[in-house]
């Protein structure tokens, strides 16, 4: 990752300037922040944690401050051996099975944050993809943040892609939160996306029906690089459309589904595993509450979308834009340091708030156990 790109805590480089029609006095709130960014980001902030205790003898917790994700980038897309892909990773539980805390455990009352999806560290043989760190022996009691979770792995909890907002003060949130909830709309829905080369890619499928639909689907095509160079253009499209097609990126989930709700925009999805037992601590586990679902299967079998949300009426979507909005507070990261935003959790604090939950929690278990023994 470029070093522009961890700098700001991991928040990136602040924008040159927003796009038309949106409240200037926030462009200090908005940065290029990288999807992949969230382990600087969570280690940035538990530096500053309120509850941060420099005596691990009364510590709840303890956090692991290792960049698995970064550790793994530069080899991920290139031809190294399974060895060098470990290699970080190895290194640093070396050198944590030594510490005394760790042994007083076995890791059960440590957690780290992977700023990638689970699937880019379960490799099972080495000729397979990404890195065996969560399979490593030493791993097997480490609670576990990351973006995109094993949904039949109770060690993980998914947390949101970071976006590219981060307000400094309740002012910036509210402002925010009022501009997109009153935004006028002029587009049923929008499609983020790029075509793959790849066999039946939906993706394309999805290309061509907003295409053939263009009185109602507004596209921006990913293709290249665009979309790394066109926030603004993305952020606007979101802006204008009730709803946003939400297909499955590199794994289940992706960055551009809070993107899209960031602006109010209702998610669209087409894989259960995009949104279903992913990021219940911020937004519940009731996603038809906020979101919209199509199996993919009817689309590939002709059924229209646009026909499908046409069939919601403005009563419906106005709900369903409330709660989308309502969520924003949950799954945004604030900027670091920042005392203006009051009482307001965001998703790091959620984060923190349910890890320091559940150990108390497995503790006060632990404790009922040996007293009845």
């Amino acid at each position: 990752m470029p070093v522009r790109k961890v700098s700001n805590y991991g928040f990136g480089p602040i924008t040159a300037g927003l796009s038309a029609g949106m409240p200037d006095n926030l462009a200090p709130a908005w940065y290029w922040t990288d999807m992949f960014a969230g382990e600087i980001i969570y280690h940035a902030r538990m530096m500053k944690h309120k509850c941060r205790t420099t005596e691990p003898e009364l510590a709840t917790a303890f956090y692991i401050p290792f960049y698995a994700g970064l550790a793994v980038a530069k080899y991920l897309f290139t031809n190294y051996s399974a060895k060098e892909r470990d290699w970080h990773s190895e290194m640093l539980l070396k050198w944590l099975q030594d510490q005394p805390y760790w042994q007083r455990s076995n890791g059960s009352d440590h957690f780290i944050m992977l700023g990638r999806m689970t699937w880019d560290f379960r490799r099972s043989k080495n000729q397979d993809w990404g890195s065996s760190f969560i399979n490593m022996p030493l791993m097997k009691e480490i609670l576990r943040l990351c973006v995109e979770r094993n949904p039949w792995d109770h060690l993980e909890i998914s947390v949101p892609y970071p976006t590219g907002f981060h307000p400094k003060s309740k002012s910036d949130l509210d402002q925010w939160l009022n501009f997109v909830q009153t935004r006028n709309r002029t587009t049923l829905f929008t499609f983020v996306g790029g075509k793959r080369k790849v066999k039946s890619d939906f993706r394309s499928l999805l290309s061509s029906h907003c295409y053939n639909e263009s009185d109602s689907c507004h596209i921006v095509d990913c293709s290249g690089t665009r979309c790394y160079d066109g926030t603004w253009e993305i952020l606007e499209a979101f802006l204008d459309s009730d709803f946003c097609l939400q297909p499955r990126g590199d794994a289940h989930t992706r960055k551009s589904t809070f993107d899209c709700m960031l602006a109010g925009s209702i998610p669209v999805f087409f894989w259960k595993r995009s949104i279903y037992n992913q990021y219940q601590w911020f937004l519940t586990d009731e996603p038809e509450n906020f979101s919209v679902f199509i199996d993919r299967k009817d689309v590939r079998s002709g059924v229209s979308i646009k026909n499908v949300l046409r069939g919601y009426n403005r009563e419906q979507i106005r709900r369903m834009r409330q709660k989308v909005v309502e969520y924003i507070p949950r799954f945004v990261y604030n900027y670091i340091g920042s005392d203006e935003m009051g009482n307001t959790e965001d998703a790091f604090d959620l984060a923190i708030d349910g890890v320091l939950k559940r150990f108390k929690e497995e503790k006060g278990h632990k404790n009922a156990e040996l007293q009845e023994e």
